[in-house]
């Protein structure tokens, strides 16, 4: 018995070579092909027959495909169902590919989808993440997006064992090919420092007129001796780059011919990794102020108190005349639970794990264990707390002293090779040190700080997109954030007219006169 002559569905017609039959050649169906005979391969896996050989052959053929007539009278007729085995080699494996694809409608099998599915994911994942990894580390905004969305949705707990696992990958990477690589310069160290004041000749002042100098005129105000902290010199003498350990000033761009209130340095701090740098800032308190800000979000309030009080976010207009530099705050409210107090208003309450930066009411600043400082609570202007003290008059953390881990904070743990912040304060506790990195562990920031000079030592934060010192000069008629280093990414309008969900600091001048430095 034949099937119905019907034509042929130009869509499933494959090309053939110019001497076969038209497109119109007529299909039989096959009587005597029982169904565990051998069967056509379907028409998308064979290649085009060079013969004319009518559709119904029930020879094995890898040269013609069944038409559509046949298989719809195979598949209606009763007792012919396609057997679910594996193909057999050869002829056997030919004929499982056509009941497959006939008992999917002419589809792919759903074994084979499934491996066309498997494949794309193994070539898009790796994509995605090396995408997202990029993004991370180029847009300011991405990192933190990244991680309290992922918070949000699969725990902090969790984060923080995925971040662990990036930076291992990533700090093994880099062991593997920055091996070799030297230490890197970021700026010029003069050797030797210009007069940073102009001075007037014997000359001029005895022709200048008498009215000009009254014998009653009050008497000049005391002057300042010039700024000039140690110099530390590198740590490690085979692992240096060029002006490791030496300061160099960081003029006021708006009064370049200001002695300089802050200096700043480069220590390769880390024996194994010429690529990890603490880059430090030394800030003159005699000169300089410092002004925390609670960010509109960030520590999150805890006190009734904290409710009421108004976040404004971003420097004040006021001070932007006097403005010199801004730096990172600490950590989020959930990451410790870490106090922060200030404009006499408690936002989360200071708790005695915290190592606590601090300014008395009469503008001096400290660094210490909140039981130590506690005590003294009334007298503070403000607090802002951070993970227990690195070093504290001089002496290591045991934590870190020792060969165990420590958490400096509830993010990331103290042996994790990533980028940090830190603030500290010298013995007498006139200068303020301010300390951003790149691949560093707990130890080696802290050992850099101590080294050039700070005697108690206050981790801030951590991950890429948080720890930055920016200073600030016009640009264009406009105030911009310019990077202490290159790599530290940050927007535009960074804590100046755009409001931070993080709190910060920021730095302006003081009127005081400073003697020059001698030439």
């Amino acid at each position: 018995m034949t099937a119905p002559e019907v034509e042929k569905d130009p869509t499933t017609e494959q090309a053939t070579e110019p001497e076969t039959e038209p497109a119109t050649e007529l299909a039989r169906e096959p009587e005597t092909a029982p169904v565990t005979e051998p069967e056509t391969e379907p028409a998308a896996e064979t290649e085009p027959a060079a013969e004319t050989e009518p559709a119904a052959e029930t020879e094995p053929a890898a040269a013609s495909a069944p038409p559509p007539a046949a298989e719809a009278a195979a598949e209606e007729a009763p007792g012919e169902a396609p057997s679910d085995e594996e193909p057999s080699e050869g002829a056997g494996s030919s004929g499982g590919a056509s009941r497959s694809a006939q008992a999917t409608g002419g589809k792919a099998p759903p074994r084979r989808r499934w491996r066309r599915f498997a494949t794309g994911m193994a070539v898009a994942v790796p994509v995605l993440g090396v995408g997202m990894w990029v993004a991370v580390h180029r847009i300011p905004w991405m990192g933190p997006l990244v991680a309290n969305s992922l918070r949000a949705v699969v725990g902090k707990e969790n984060v923080t064992r995925l971040e662990d696992f990036v930076y291992d990958v990533e700090d093994r990477v880099n062991r593997l090919w920055r091996k070799d690589e030297a230490p890197k310069a970021y700026w010029d160290v003069p050797a030797e420092e210009p007069a940073t004041a102009p001075t007037i000749a014997p000359a001029e002042v005895a022709d200048a007129p008498a009215e000009e100098a009254p014998a009653e005129e009050a008497p000049a105000a005391p002057q300042l001796p010039p700024f000039a902290p140690p110099a530390p010199g590198p740590m490690h003498e085979n692992l240096a780059a060029k002006g490791d350990g030496q300061w160099v000033p960081m003029r006021d761009p708006r009064r370049p011919d200001d002695p300089p209130r802050m200096f700043k340095t480069l220590l390769h701090a880390d024996k194994s990794r010429s690529w990890s740098e603490v880059f430090i800032v030394a800030l003159d308190l005699r000169q300089v102020e410092i002004h925390p800000v609670a960010g509109y979000q960030e520590p999150a309030s805890a006190t009734p108190e904290a409710e009421q009080y108004e976040r404004f976010a971003k420097i004040p207009e006021k001070h932007h005349d006097i403005l010199l530099a801004a730096f990172n705050g600490g950590f989020m409210a959930e990451h410790g639970q870490y106090g922060m107090k200030l404009d006499g208003v408690t936002l989360l309450p200071a708790n005695d794990r915290g190592c606590t930066l601090v300014q008395y009411d009469d503008g001096s600043l400290r660094v210490a264990s909140w039981p130590t400082l506690a005590p003294d609570e009334p007298r503070l202007a403000w607090y802002r707390q951070a993970p227990p003290c690195m070093y504290e008059d001089g002496k290591i953390n045991p934590q870190l002293a020792g060969n165990f881990k420590g958490r400096w904070g509830a993010t990331l743990d103290g042996n994790t090779v990533i980028r940090r912040s830190a603030v500290g304060l010298n013995e007498s506790r006139d200068i303020l040190y301010v300390a951003i990195t790149n691949h560093t562990t707990a130890r080696v920031l802290a050992d850099a700080m101590r080294h050039a000079g700070a005697t108690t030592v206050a981790q801030m934060d951590v991950n890429w997109s948080y720890p930055k010192f920016v200073t600030y000069e016009p640009v264009d008629g406009q105030l911009k954030p310019i990077a202490l280093a290159k790599g530290f990414e940050f927007e535009d309008d960074l804590y100046l007219r755009k409001r931070s969900m993080r709190d910060f600091f920021y730095v302006t001048r003081k009127d005081v006169t400073v003697a020059a430095a001698a030439p």
